[in-house]
């Protein structure tokens, strides 16, 4: 099942087409969700609930009716859920095969860029969640089946598996990107080095990680190409220069950070705030 959640916004509205016709890709059911708490009573400022309550619910009726117009074999069902929308997407993103959400396009603060609620369930979330800017990632996607590419790490398995999903499902070709750097004298033992002179170098022993990480899902998926990109520079700048045909950016975040606090990683924020293309960012196992 692919769960969105709308909000009545252009970039909701972008983010249910988009869940859409990913649901029919892959003959997924869909899920509209809308997400509100009640007034406090303690609160200053009078609310009509009832109001806004009707409101949430027209904003469901009139999505699915939209949506399934256009894809009249996709099942659709619709939810109103009376809570915080942050707990509420978390624990939807923890039941779905993926979660959707819309971005506020371009800005100048990070909560603004992404939107604060996007923002939160990202660093929460238990599975994959999709990132759509605008109308104009939707279309242009349904009009070019363009590339998948994902950005393949230390911790490659979730990447490449949505990745893969994802690829097969467009008949499409991913390209894998693994940047790599220079490393540190510290960490670059006589182990390191023996391996990296038997290898050919630097450049070769990350192509050899990146073949390496990919032959098992290559295996389960012999039906979509692979085009491997081994660069060095940093991950985003890498990611950003190669996603110029992209439909689609997978990339990974760690489930917390040092101090067990959930984080998004400085990869995934680069891509969220410049990509051009929808950014799928899967949490590592």
């Amino acid at each position: 099942m692919i769960t969105v959640g709308v909000d009545g916004s252009e970039h909701g509205s972008a983010a249910a087409d988009w869940a859409a016709a990913e649901a029919v890709r892959r003959g997924m059911e869909l899920r509209l969700v809308h997400a509100w708490a009640q007034q406090p009573l303690d609160l200053p400022v009078t609310v009509d609930t009832e109001a806004q309550q009707r409101w949430a619910g027209n904003l469901l009726r009139e999505t699915r009716a939209r949506v399934t117009g256009r894809h009249p074999e996709l099942p659709v069902t619709a939810r109103l859920l009376p809570s915080d929308p942050v707990p509420a997407l978390v624990a939807e993103s923890a039941e779905a095969g993926m979660l959707v959400l819309g971005s506020r396009g371009h800005g100048t603060l990070v909560g603004y860029l992404i939107g604060s609620i996007a923002l939160h369930v990202l660093r929460q979330a238990k599975g994959p969640v999709v990132l759509v800017r605008s109308p104009e990632q939707v279309q242009e996607e349904a009009g070019e089946a363009g590339e998948v590419l994902a950005g393949v790490g230390e911790e490659p398995d979730g990447v490449l598996g949505f990745a893969f999903e994802a690829a097969a499902a467009r008949g499409a070709e991913l390209r894998a990107v693994r940047a790599w750097s220079l490393p540190p004298v510290v960490d670059w033992g006589p182990g390191s080095m023996r391996l990296a002179d038997e290898t050919g170098g630097l450049a070769a022993l990350e192509q050899k990680r990146l073949a390496d990480a990919l032959e098992p899902w290559r295996a389960r998926h012999p039906q979509v190409e692979v085009a491997e990109q081994v660069e060095m520079g940093s991950a985003a700048q890498v990611l950003l220069s190669s996603c110029g045909s992209a439909a689609l950016m997978v990339v990974g975040r760690h489930a917390s950070g040092p101090h067990g606090l959930p984080r998004i990683g400085h990869v995934a924020h680069a891509v969220l705030h410049h990509a051009p293309c929808p950014v799928a960012v899967v949490p590592h196992p």
